[in-house]
């Protein structure tokens, strides 16, 4: 089941009110239009200036919690997978390395685009593309989502693609891009479908809706070589996860297909056969570690992936997962 860790999230049922009445006192949109209620309108995400401010926001805070191995640095700029696993990955670097983080180097971003969608309601939520003095020659891709003109943006997918990988958007003669809805019957597969598909797809090798690739079948092979390690067995359980912050987001491309982020959860059990023992672990697993390791590791992983998703009929019609971001979240030993 997917986990709300926002605790902004209680209190959003109760702004709605307020939500819609500000929306209202908006009176004019970008091009000029009245609008009659907020709620339905289709307006922009954001602006560019806006977005930008939130990228900066995002990355002073990021590199804080980093420096210091300190969650509640970020906490107000990360939700969703994000989330899950920045905060885990802060936990562990503080359990081993309580002074900070003693190898922090300042995430730096160049050469950013801004890709903003119209669309009625809430959230609103914006694409980040940009370079940066790390994962090489990749593009780092945030979303940045929002449920209310109270809350800041942000980011809740944070995926690296390579350059040639980033697909053009359509947009209108302003300029704005366009939301894909998440039940979409205009691609291969509806945007709400990839995470339950893409779990079914890992853990069963069932379907053809994934062209193979590094985060597919590739992925696939690499599971079968790990699980024949000597002195142990080990188990994959995958699941969706489809709801709150984890909803899969979805922009329109110029060839009619989308691009789409979306999450999923994974538990890796290893357990030693009878006579062994299992691996130590490295310090970061232990740090995250409950419980203690005497015969199995039971290891929960949260993962964002993006994905080209081709319009329906469109030839091959196949999904490219482009690239995906994991991280360890949790472990039990028993």
């Amino acid at each position: 089941m997917s986990r709300d860790r926002s605790p902004r999230r209680l209190r959003r049922l109760d702004r709605r009110v307020r939500i819609a009445a500000s929306l209202t006192a908006l009176s004019l949109t970008a091009s000029g239009c009245v609008v009659v209620h907020g709620e339905r309108e289709v307006l922009p995400a954001t602006t560019k200036a806006e977005a930008a401010k939130a990228l900066e926001q995002f990355t002073t805070a990021y590199n804080n919690a980093d420096k210091a191995y300190d969650s509640s640095l970020d906490a107000d700029y990360v939700t969703g997978p994000l989330a899950d696993i920045d905060s885990a990955r802060l936990k562990a670097g503080k359990v081993t390395s309580p002074a900070g983080n003693a190898n922090h180097s300042p995430l730096k971003l160049s050469d950013v685009t801004y890709t903003i969608p119209k669309k009625a309601g809430w959230p609103r939520w914006f694409l980040a593309d940009a370079g940066a003095n790390k994962g090489g020659a990749a593009r780092w891709l945030f979303v940045f989502t929002r449920s209310s003109l109270d809350d800041p943006f942000q980011v809740a997918f944070l995926t690296l693609v390579a350059p040639d990988d980033v697909p053009e958007f359509s947009t209108d003669q302003d300029g704005w891009a366009e939301a894909v809805p998440a039940n979409s019957a205009e691609l291969a597969v509806a945007p709400r479908d990839l995470s339950p598909d893409y779990a079914t797809y890992l853990e069963k090798g069932e379907g053809k809706a994934f062209a193979d690739g590094t985060h597919t079948s590739g992925w696939r092979t690499q599971r079968v070589k790990d699980a024949k390690q000597p002195g142990r067995a080990t188990q994959y359980i995958d699941e969706p996860v489809t709801d709150g912050d984890y909803a899969p987001l979805a922009l329109r491309t110029k060839d009619g297909g989308a691009l789409v982020f979306f999450t999923t959860r994974h538990y890796v059990k290893q357990t030693a056969y009878a006579g062994t023992s299992l691996p130590d672990q490295n310090a970061a697993v232990d740090a995250l570690t409950t419980g203690e390791v005497k015969q199995s590791l039971t290891m929960e992983f949260v993962s964002n992936e993006v994905a080209l998703d081709p319009a329906k009929g469109a030839d091959g019609g196949q999904v490219s997962v482009l690239g995906r971001i994991q991280g360890l979240t949790s472990a039990k030993g028993e």
